[in-house]
């Protein structure tokens, strides 16, 4: 956040502003990777199996995913101030005390699809803010570092949640998170400053940009960029350690927290290196090859060790967090006018993406459990596996940008 405040062309305004929508985002992150270490207790309280936590999961990813649509031309029609505002509050608070009162499956499924739509909004508010107050070519480098100190949800979405459960009750921790999203939506409504409206006579809609070519190798990459690491870190990590390992929910809490750590790292590091290497379309090609090696490698060998499997999960977290650098990458092709559509169509195929794999995993995995517990995970690996190397092949045909 220290580059952010020490841009000239940030107000001090607009700098609270993105700490309010950075303190939603982390929320945010939270609420995408908390499920595994509830999984446990889900089971007993409420009944709830892992193919009906992956639907929920899914949901989340799918009602985030549609919203980015809506959610993109508020921003550029009535800015980020209401539109993350008012999603927030009623998704947000709303979708958390709706988990803390669950009493089926149903339940938390329903309320999963709240907290998408509340988090749906405040990473694209952010960049939306950033693409318009700060340089260009500093762009990749800030959208990374929110999304790094972001995860610090994501920390807290394993072993602090799981200390939680096991000192509160997953009822009074849900219900404790929904009193701080209803404070931070306020926040958003109290800081957030709307950068000035871009001058123009030029019209355009997320269709303008969808018939623009040089998007579409970049949109292919974007698809299957996040899914692992989303459902890997999101979903599936803690059942394999479970059922492979025999891993507890303390154990759990750890795997995960290294898989999270590993994705913080990532976001950080992106930024600088294609800025110190000149190229955003091979460090982007490089990292998330390395992912899929790693996933081929869990895919070949399941049950290695407990330690080998958390390194291998490690850098599948890494290489899903190019993410920013994909939306700098396709935003230097996007018209200014249309920077909030733009980010927002990149967000959807990236959640989206995710989403449609978080509905897809569940029932991949329940068809393939046999006595030998590491035979629903090898299909999931290998799914996610060739998938990212399906994207990085129509990714080679983008062209490269820098600015």
């Amino acid at each position: 956040m220290q580059q952010l405040i020490q841009n000239r062309e940030s107000t001090p305004k607009m700098t609270r502003g993105l700490i309010a929508l950075l303190c939603a985002y982390i929320l945010s992150q939270f609420y995408r990777a908390f499920l595994p270490v509830l999984a446990p207790v889900l089971a007993v309280d409420i009944g709830a199996s892992a193919d009906d936590l992956a639907r929920a999961s899914g949901l989340w990813f799918l009602v985030f995913a549609a919203m980015q649509i809506p959610v993109g031309a508020a921003l550029d029609r009535i800015g980020p101030r209401r539109s993350s505002a008012a999603l927030f509050i009623i998704g947000g608070a709303g979708g958390a005390l709706a988990f803390a009162l669950a009493q089926t499956p149903a339940h938390i499924m329903w309320a999963m699809a709240l907290l998408g739509v509340g988090c749906s909004p405040v990473l694209m508010a952010g960049y939306f803010i950033i693409a318009r107050g700060f340089s260009a070519a500093a762009f990749g480098t800030l959208a990374g570092a929110m999304i790094g100190m972001g995860s610090l949800g994501n920390l807290a979405g394993s072993a602090p949640m799981a200390w939680a459960v096991e000192a509160f009750g997953w009822r009074m921790t849900m219900g404790g998170l929904a009193a701080v999203s209803g404070l931070v939506g306020l926040s958003l409504i109290a800081l957030v400053k709307d950068p000035e409206p871009v001058e123009t006579t030029q019209k355009g809609s997320v269709l303008s940009l969808l018939k623009m070519p040089v998007l579409w190798p970049i949109f292919a990459l974007m698809v299957v960029n996040y899914a692992p690491a989303a459902g890997l870190r999101g979903l599936w990590a803690g059942p394999y350690v479970a059922d492979v390992y025999g891993a507890d929910t303390g154990a759990i809490g750890q795997v995960t927290l290294v898989m999270a750590v590993a994705m913080i790292i990532g976001s950080f590091a992106y930024g600088p290196l294609e800025r110190l290497l000149g190229t955003r379309k091979w460090v982007i090609f490089g990292g998330n090859g390395i992912g899929a090696l790693a996933l081929g490698a869990l895919w070949l060998m399941p049950t290695q060790g407990i330690v080998f499997a958390t390194i291998m999960l490690a850098i599948v977290g890494i290489s899903g967090s190019t993410f920013p650098v994909l939306i700098a990458h396709a935003k230097a092709f996007i018209p200014s006018h249309l920077t909030g559509r733009g980010v927002t169509l990149m967000n959807l195929f990236g959640i989206g993406g995710a989403g449609v794999m978080q509905f897809a995993t569940g029932p991949i995995h329940a068809a393939n459990v046999t006595d030998t517990p590491s035979d629903a995970y090898v299909f999931l690996f290998g799914i996610f596996g060739i998938m990212v190397t399906l994207g990085l092949l129509a990714y080679l045909w983008s062209t490269d940008s820098r600015d």
